[in-house]
């Protein structure tokens, strides 16, 4: 409780550990917000978790050079590392070593090369800086949060999330399109938006070709809980219609359950489509 307390407003590096099939690894990034009871357990606490961000793939806890963290490199014996974490699920990690996790965690969603690829062809110069790890480490932290709250670096996180688990496919019409330069076509569609509150994240995404996610943004169309076509007939334009000639059809959906539209999102999306 003390360290979630006085982790309030700061970042926070979120980990999987071995125990009920964890893979081991570094696996997101988020900011505590806030610290709240738990109304039907007094003596537990929800921790309220904001900025949301995925890492490219799970980072393990030890890379090429050892451990990330600075007091499980000062263990000489391995064996003695689970000792020393054991009953410590919370807590402080050091600005540089913030800083390399989580800028291994992003290294596909950074590498400038894949820029273009993930719809930023300008690549991401906004930053202003480039990053130095022989900068002092608060500096080499503050660098990253500047990197976690941009925009352009968030979106392009999620549109590869996305498009990855849809196989770059419409889950619409199916159609998939990849042009010269190797980017596909098919966009990121945030299901519940982020400026309403919605997270980065691939269960709150849909890939959609662009036509479709224009529909699917004015909740001119939606999904029904077993992922089929939900069409506004009466506002969707009569040239439209035919791309949804199979709208009793399920849509294309990634092939892992857990990367399928969180039903959640996707009551809210439809109520809003109700209302539309």
């Amino acid at each position: 409780m003390a360290a979630a307390l006085a982790a309030q407003g700061d970042w926070v590096v979120l980990r999987e550990p071995q125990r009920n099939r964890g893979r081991r690894a570094y696996v997101a990034v988020a900011r505590v917000l806030g610290v709240r009871p738990d109304p039907a357990r007094p003596d537990h606490a929800y921790a309220m978790l904001g900025d949301y961000l995925p890492f490219d793939a799970p980072v393990p806890f030890a890379g090429s050079e050892g451990y990330w963290e600075a007091p499980l490199r000062a263990i000489e014996d391995a064996n003695r590392v689970g000792a020393g974490v054991q009953g410590r699920a919370m807590r402080p990690l050091e600005d540089a070593d913030f800083a390399a996790i989580v800028l291994a965690g992003l290294s596909e969603t950074l590498e400038p090369s894949n820029a273009r690829r993930f719809g930023v062809p300008g690549g991401f110069h906004e930053l202003g800086e480039t990053f130095v790890f022989d900068a002092p480490p608060a500096e080499q932290a503050r660098r990253v949060e500047a990197i976690l709250i941009n925009r352009k670096i968030r979106d392009a996180n999620f549109r590869r999330q996305v498009c990855e688990a849809y196989d770059d496919r419409c889950a619409v019409t199916g159609l998939r399109i990849i042009n010269g330069g190797g980017r596909s076509e098919v966009q990121a569609a945030h299901i519940w938006p982020v400026a309403d509150g919605g997270p980065d994240t691939v269960r709150n995404g849909i890939a959609l070709s662009g036509t479709v996610h224009w529909l699917f943004d004015r909740h001119l169309i939606s999904l029904t809980d077993d992922y089929r076509l939900l069409v506004s007939h009466n506002k969707v334009p009569s040239e439209l219609r035919s791309l949804f000639a199979s709208q009793m059809d399920r849509i294309h959906l990634p092939e892992n359950p857990s990367l399928r539209p969180n039903p959640t999102y996707i009551a809210r999306h439809r109520q809003a489509f109700v209302d539309a």
